[in-house]
């Protein structure tokens, strides 16, 4: 046979182009939620990257318990892998999803999810004081239909909690995050800014870091006081 023949699949239907985004998996996630990371890779729709299933019905297609099933996809979330919605959604973010994407629908049922991905984000933070008043859904829209990924919207906040938590520390106090209007130009900051996925996933203990930090000084303040 030539060497330049063209190989041939045994199944052409059902595979999965796994090339430089499922190597970077496997060299930054544990055997576990690697294997997660493939199954959900063959199953989730091609154009968009993403699946509706449940912990449960992933814990019997893989034989695991649901609780490892659960920590398998709380780790896949913080590896910035993949990201989840509040209906049982799982997509896979850009980053290590190898085909193009479809656009993004503006239907109803996306943005309200997109919103309530937003408010969950925005509000997940303690340096954060806001009821996600009326402006921030409308920014959150607006941010929708933009075609602005959640993922870029939790990278400009992960980035914004980090400067306001160390400004806090650094100055011993100071006005906290009212508004996710905060975060607006943040978005495109983090646009910018080529790195790894390893890279967010240090700001993101990072910023739980400073926030214990500083957690620990109001405590420490509290009992100054009380003195």
């Amino acid at each position: 046979m030539s060497g330049s023949a063209r190989l041939q699949l045994k199944r052409p239907s059902g595979w999965f182009a796994a090339g430089q985004e499922v190597q970077q998996a496997a060299t930054s996630l544990s055997d576990a939620a690697f294997k997660l990371f493939v199954w959900l890779c063959l199953h989730a729709e091609r154009t968009s990257g993403r699946m509706l299933v449940s912990a449960a019905a992933l814990a019997q297609m893989l034989h695991k318990s649901e609780a490892q099933i659960m920590q398998s996809l709380e780790e896949l979330v913080y590896a910035g892998v993949c990201r989840r919605f509040e209906d049982g959604g799982v997509e896979i973010q850009d980053r290590f999803w190898p085909y193009q994407r479809a656009p993004l629908r503006l239907d109803g049922r996306d943005a309200e999810a997109y919103v309530a991905t937003t408010k969950r984000i925005f509000l997940s933070h303690a340096c954060v004081r806001s009821a996600f008043t009326a402006a921030d859904e409308e920014l959150a829209r607006a941010w929708h239909r933009q075609g602005i990924p959640s993922e870029a919207v939790e990278q400009a906040v992960l980035l914004g909690v980090v400067r306001k938590y160390t400004a806090l520390l650094n100055n011993g106090g100071g006005t906290l995050i009212t508004t996710l209007h905060y975060f607006s130009e943040l978005i495109e900051e983090a646009g910018r800014i080529d790195v790894s996925p390893s890279y967010w996933t240090y700001v993101r203990r990072k910023s739980k870091a400073l926030e214990l930090r500083w957690r620990e000084s109001l405590q420490g303040a509290g009992r100054g006081e009380t003195k």
